[in-house]
């Protein structure tokens, strides 16, 4: 069905909103007086200009110019100017490109300005070739993504001509170069005609810091330490640029050449109206580096769980991949589009680059002859260019005819091939099965991407989503480094002794160890770990980042056991699985500790030693044990460690073994197993009245605090049925109390239940119950929610914010507490509270039905969410979580007339509340005799926007309203 357009704007709106604030610096230039309105002055115009042009003697773009302006003056630069800079032959010169685009033109000084200021004392020679040199591209290693400059920056006022007693100094893509620290130190004639020889060999320029190592390769000596501290010793044979200016040790060094003649100014060379191809390839990059100054940095999604495609990786530290979804590869798909038509035939074709240069950034015509695609220079060839796609995150050599100038438009949108690492992995970042394994799994795949850290390389697990369970790609990466000859294959018809029996689970699986060489050199190992952490401060080794799939040490039994991560609730509890023993644990993550260092990779190269195994030839399968056998048979076999068994089956899907069990070594009588011992037995026959009485409802008290100390008969109102009023309470007649223009309704008593009283949590507090009585509240109250489930206007059930923090920490408590207790037969009673197991997590339910196939229907309490569990996964619910109030509270929207919600309509109310933080206004409060039963009416306020307040039920009416005319 279409929704109402009008009402598909309002839905959207936020996701429209994608607002980049740019910071522009203070400028020592700004006149109070100016106006952003004031009048069309071109003498106060001219002037700014030449100031301009003095500092960028080099020239830039003419498309430049607005913003350089606005930033220096914190003015817009007035539209008659571009049209006006041609006559201004005084002030400066405009000269057309051979780019493919004939409407950019470059700036530059008069050619009589240029020529002053090539004489001035303060340019030398060395200076303005140095300027001029500047604007050749920098170095930068293909395989990684180059990063953007920083925004232009505003020139020191030093530097700006404002008396005409200072003259400009710096080279057109950075600010004034740093003046380089005097010293006596000279270069030896034999360290100059090395350095000469490499800076030869890197004709577009090498990064200082990269010199030392360079030159010991080479050489295989030294380079003395006062040479990059005295980078001045290079003006002899070389330029040094500083393109960072806050950043002097940041320097790139380009060879002279020697038929430049030396040391001249190539600004002094333009004094003809025809440029050289050499000023002309100067003029070119000096723009392209301005560009480059537009070009944003990527930013990592705002979402938890990003979907990204996986590029390809030699590295684990440094995995190239994609992020998906809008604002990222929907954004490419709509440049590169756009691409595809600027430089295609119709707009006449672009004519290929001329010299493309090493860092470049252009546009490329890719072998399929159709994209062309942005991508960065990485060498040049004779007739071919080898360019990184930084879009795509791959490097290809291509055609020179099939490079082309980018355009300026085309800096807009970040580099989309980014980097990350993964976590878990950095030890062995480049093991060769490793990186084997994570291309078969991961390379060209969508992948959810779980960000543990961000910055610049975010730390990240991947996981695989397209099958039955979700794949964690870290730990299957992870498995590759462990030497299966240390692991516990079984046999069929083999036999086995002096077993030890580590795990009996609740359903049936048994967990054993098996002796064998993994088994010794892992106890071998977990002793020299005990040793180690005696003699060091083992709070060094606490986890700081856990994740799933995660391996580390956890104590079992008073000793270091390895252990794997398998669930995270919140930050503070985990599950935790002990690999070597088959037993699962939840514990606080303070009691987790690293693998240290010298015991990491024997440790990870031994498969976990608990081998997984089932009894065979049981008419019950495994799952559906009772807890009567399953007892049975852990005071049978655990803590024994002659045990002997026999393989019947081995199951590879499933990676269990089906076994016949001794508790001695007689494996050849059958009739000694305990799988023939516990056939025979009444062990595993279901006793249906162990679990599944229902009784009639408890008589349930709320706390002093509470308003009401009764509860009604018969069940709880269903969501369907929310709005019907229960009998007796339609008969008698509900009280109706008015405090302000709010109602309370109250029940009438309902008659008690002769069955155990349970003490329940006091009732949740309302803004208003600290200054009026439990009964009241005044309108207009206002509480920060969070909206957990939303089913229609009609029913959602809201949480409050500020008490958020104090379930998480109950539920903390409870999966602590749970996890550790055993299962005991328990009569499961409808109407009454429980703790119940969703999910790998403990809640406080109320039991709404007992159905007789073992299964209970659970009301989620904190929640307000119904689900279907066994009766097997029910606790009592103990005193200690019993005193928090129920976090789930029932409502309804006010301001809206009573109806049938269609559901379209209940799509879009979801859509807008839930799982989301609003502000709740009560209207009215009805109570109720039990907690679950109590309702509130309420305004639902979305103030997630800066400029207005979204009230849903102006959002719900509209919809209504707008649906009902187009039907």
């Amino acid at each position: 069905m279409t929704l109402p357009s009008r009402f598909q704007k309002e839905v959207h709106a936020h996701l429209s909103r994608n607002s980049q604030p740019v910071g522009t610096p203070l400028s020592l230039h700004e006149n109070p007086c100016s106006d952003k309105g004031a009048p069309y002055n071109p003498q106060q115009v001219q002037g700014r200009i030449r100031e301009i042009l003095g500092k960028y003697s080099n020239g830039f773009w003419v498309s430049k110019l607005p913003q350089i302006y606005r930033e220096l003056y914190k003015q817009e630069l007035p539209t008659e100017t571009i049209k006006d800079l041609e006559t201004w032959t005084h002030i400066c010169t405009v000269e057309k490109t051979c780019s493919s685009n004939p409407s950019e033109l470059l700036l530059y000084p008069a050619k009589e300005q240029a020529t002053v200021l090539s004489t001035l004392p303060s340019a030398s020679p060395k200076s303005s070739s140095a300027s001029s040199s500047a604007s050749a591209p920098t170095s930068s290693v293909p395989s990684e993504k180059p990063s953007p400059p920083p925004a232009q920056q505003r020139p020191p006022s030093a530097h700006l001509t404002r008396s005409g007693s200072r003259s400009p100094q710096s080279p057109a893509s950075s600010s004034s170069s740093p003046s380089p620290p005097s010293s006596p130190a000279t270069l030896s004639p034999d360290l100059k005609i090395k350095l000469e020889e490499l800076l030869e060999k890197y004709s577009n320029g090498l990064w200082a810091h990269a010199l030392p190592k360079l030159f010991q390769d080479t050489y295989k000596m030294k380079l003395p330490g006062h040479v990059l501290e005295n980078l001045h010793l290079f003006n002899d044979f070389c330029t040094v640029d500083y393109p960072m200016p806050d950043n002097p040790k940041r320097a790139i060094l380009y060879r002279r050449s020697s038929a430049g003649g030396g040391g001249e100014d190539e600004n002094c060379n333009r004094r003809n109206s025809s440029a050289s191809e050499e000023e002309l390839k100067v003029r070119q990059e000096l723009g392209r580096r301005l560009s480059n100054h537009a070009v944003p940095s990527l930013q990592i999604p705002k979402e938890e769980y990003p979907s990204v495609l996986v590029v390809e990786a030699s590295n684990t530290n440094g995995v190239i991949l994609r992020y998906i979804g809008e604002g990222y590869s929907q954004a490419q798909e709509s440049m590169e589009d756009e691409m595809r038509e600027f430089y295609g035939p119709k707009q006449g074709g672009a004519s290929p680059l001329q010299a493309p240069s090493s860092g470049q950034l252009l546009a490329v015509r890719a072998e399929e002859e159709e994209e062309i695609l942005r991508a960065q220079v990485c060498e040049v060839m004779v007739d071919k260019v080898k360019v990184y796609y930084v879009d795509h995150g791959f490097s290809e050599v291509v055609n020179k005819t099939k490079v082309f100038e980018l355009h300026e438009k085309f800096f807009q949108l970040p580099f989309q091939a980014t980097k990350c690492k993964l976590a878990g992995l950095e030890p062995f970042c480049q093991e060769p099965e490793v990186l084997k394994k994570f291309e078969s799994m991961a390379s060209g795949k969508i992948l959810l991407a779980e960000i543990l850290e961000r910055g610049p390389v975010p730390l990240v697990v991947l996981y695989d989503t397209s099958h039955d369970d979700d794949v964690n790609i870290n730990a299957v990466c992870m498995k590759t480094l462990q030497d299966k000859t240390l692991a516990s294959p079984l046999k069929v018809n083999s036999a086995y002794m002096n077993v030890a029996i580590s795990s009996v689970c609740s359903d049936g699986t048994i967990y054993c160890q098996l002796p064998s060489r993994g088994l010794a050199k892992l106890t071998e190992i977990l002793e020299k770990i005990e040793t180690y952490f005696h003699s060091q401060v083992t709070s060094e080794f606490l986890v700081s980042k856990p994740f799933c799939g995660k391996g580390c040490l956890a104590r079992y039994k008073g000793r270091w056991s390895r252990v794997e991560i398998t669930n995270l609730h919140g930050s503070r509890v985990l599950d935790i699985l002990f690999v070597d023993v088959g037993v699962q644990a939840s514990v606080e993550v303070f009691e987790l500790r690293e693998i240290p260092t010298p015991f990491l990779r024997d440790l990870v190269s031994i498969p976990p030693q608990a081998v997984k195994c089932c009894l065979a030839d049981l008419a019950v399968s495994v799952g559906s044990w009772t807890p009567d056998a399953v007892q049975w048979l852990r005071e049978k076999v655990l803590n024994t460690t002659d045990c002997s068994m026999k393989v019947a089956k081995v199951d590879e899907t499933k990676h269990c073994n089906h076994v016949h069990l001794f508790t001695d070594k007689n494996f050849h009588d059958p009739t000694r197993s305990l799988n023939h011992q516990m056939a025979q037995s009444e062990l595993l026959k279901q006793r249906p009245d162990v679990f599944l009485t229902s009784h009639s409802p408890a008589k349930i008290f709320t706390s002093k605090n509470s308003s009401t100390s009764t509860s009604s008969n018969g069940s709880p109102t269903s969501i369907s049925a929310a709005a019907k009023p229960h009998l007796r309470r339609a008969l008698s007649g509900p009280k109706e109390v008015t405090g302000g223009s709010t109602t309370t309704i109250i029940p009438p008593e309902a008659p008690s239940s002769p069955t155990l009283a349970l003490k329940l949590p006091p009732l949740l507090d309302l803004p208003s119950a600290e200054h009026l009585s439990p009964l009241k509240s005044t309108t207009g109250s206002n509480m920060d929610v969070y909206v957990s489930v939303a089913c229609h206007p009609g029913h959602f059930v809201l949480q409050p914010w500020r008490d958020m923090y104090k379930l998480v920490v109950l539920m903390g408590e409870m999966i602590l507490y749970y996890n550790k207790t055993e299962q005991k037969p328990l009569n499961v009673e409808k109407n009454q509270v429980y703790a119940a197991k969703v999910d790998n997590n403990w809640h406080r339910v109320l039991v709404k039905g007992v159905l007789t196939n073992g299964l209970v229907s659970v009301y989620e309490l904190d929640y307000g969410k119904h689900e279907l569990i066994s009766c097997t996964q029910l606790r009592p619910l103990i005193k200690e979580f019993r005193q928090l109030p129920f976090q789930g509270i029932t409502a309804q929207l006010a301001g809206l007339k009573p109806r049938q919600w269609s559901e379209e309509a209940s799509i879009v109310f979801r859509n807008h509340v839930e799982k989301k933080p609003l502000v709740a206004q009560l209207e009215v409060v009805h109570e109720a005799a039990n907690p679950w039963d109590r309702k509130l009416t309420v305004f639902l306020v979305d103030t997630s926007q800066e400029e207005r307040d979204i009230w849903v039920h102006d959002i719900m009416a509209e919809f209504a309203e707008e649906l009902t005319n187009e039907l």
